[in-house]
């Protein structure tokens, strides 16, 4: 039985598609050559392949934040500011736990919590208890917020701080990042710097106008494609330039795919006014060309968005769990994928991993599988719509 939903379907099957790219990049973390110890995205390392597998995975943070700004405000159409508020509050804190406690546990297998990574999820829930504030702002001031915070942020890169004072912690955590060694069994990685990420998410907050009841779709459409192919020109005018948007300026390189490369290499930790506009410009575009279309690609897709949290963390757990599988096929120690604090110093996986074609095959293999895991826990998501507890997960 297919559930009926008053949900957009064009917002879901774009989170769909993102999520399903997601699991891309997180096989690759896990299975690739050197993965652990590398950057798939240094010039003096990386091939076109590599690299474009990791620029197709680029689309998935930004687009997942700014979508989760546009479903909060759909939320508030059908409630209270208060009850807005204590959602996006409530949610925020709820996924910072999930981060520390659930996500690094996933991610590392590591019972003592040696090496613990802010992420993703954490973001998240940092940008919702912010928005929880901002949402009791007029509209005009929170798109303003958000543009200056997105376009403006990177006049901050020249800031940079060292130690561990209060005030260089905070800004580690609204800017900079850091990695932070404390001992040999303790570790711990502010991976996304939240500044960007609160703009933007306000911004897909005030987006989410363009899909409340009344919106005339017309308009909505046009503005999609304004937005969206704004954003791109804007990324190819100021990357031509050079000066500003990015904390690393593209150069010439020795062969012409180098240099594309070091075109669109841009910057995601924090995501650079570029990383933001050649992502979220095609993203805009995607929801323009999806309004209207259904078939069994975009229903695949579907089932996906539908159920962002609960995938997240399954598909980290498969993925991980998998790993520890091919160590044992292949004669390797499995002990090495438990990745604590030790053994990351130590680099214990510097020689492991498998080709891209390898990659490739796992990712379609995990898609597969959880496909219809995915599907039963969306329909039943749908069916039971009275259980509070469900809107956490």
């Amino acid at each position: 039985m297919k559930p009926k939903s008053p949900r957009i379907e064009s917002i879901d099957i774009l989170r769909g598609v993102i999520m399903v790219l997601m699991a891309l990049d997180h096989v690759r973390a896990y299975f690739h050559y050197e993965s652990f110890f590398s950057d798939p995205t240094n010039l003096e390392t990386t091939t076109p392949v590599l690299f474009f597998t990791r620029f197709i995975t680029h689309f998935c943070a930004p687009v997942f934040v700014f979508l989760a700004g546009t479903s909060a405000f759909l939320y508030g159409c059908r409630k209270t500011k208060k009850e807005v508020f204590k959602f996006l509050f409530t949610r925020g804190i709820w996924l910072i736990f999930l981060e520390i406690v659930v996500n690094n546990l996933i991610w590392t297998f590591d019972l003592t919590y040696s090496f613990l990574i802010l992420q993703v999820i954490w973001t998240i829930g940092i940008c919702m208890v912010c928005l929880s504030f901002l949402i009791y702002l007029p509209k005009k001031v929170i798109l303003a917020i958000g543009i200056i915070l997105v376009a403006g942020h990177n006049a901050l890169d020249g800031i940079v701080l060292e130690g561990q004072s209060f005030q260089s912690i905070i800004w580690y955590i609204l800017h900079q990042g850091k990695f932070f060694v404390f001992s040999p069994d303790s570790i711990l990685y502010i991976h996304y710097p939240v500044l960007p990420w609160i703009g933007l998410m306000a911004l897909g907050y005030v987006f989410g106008t363009f899909y409340q009841k009344g919106f005339e779709a017309t308009v909505r459409k046009k503005w999609l494609l304004y937005l969206g192919f704004g954003a791109i020109i804007l990324f190819f005018g100021l990357r031509l330039v050079n000066i500003y948007g990015d904390l690393v300026p593209w150069t010439s390189q020795e062969t012409t795919a180098k240099t594309i490369i070091s075109f669109f290499n841009v910057t995601k930790y924090p995501p650079s006014l570029l990383y933001l506009c050649i992502t979220m410009g095609p993203a805009l575009l995607f929801l323009y060309a999806v309004e209207t279309t259904k078939n069994k690609v975009t229903n695949f897709f579907l089932v996906f968005g539908r159920v962002p949290l609960f995938y997240y963390f399954l598909h980290m757990l498969v993925i991980h769990s998998l790993a520890i599988v091919s160590i044992l096929i292949f004669g390797g120690h499995w002990q090495d994928m438990i990745i604590d604090a030790e053994s990351f110093l130590n680099k214990n996986l510097l020689s492991y991993g498998y080709s891209l074609f390898a990659v490739y095959l796992i990712w379609i293999g995990v898609i597969l599988l959880l496909y219809p895991i995915c599907k039963k826990y969306m329909i039943y998501k749908a069916n039971n719509k009275d259980k509070w507890w469900l809107s956490y997960l």
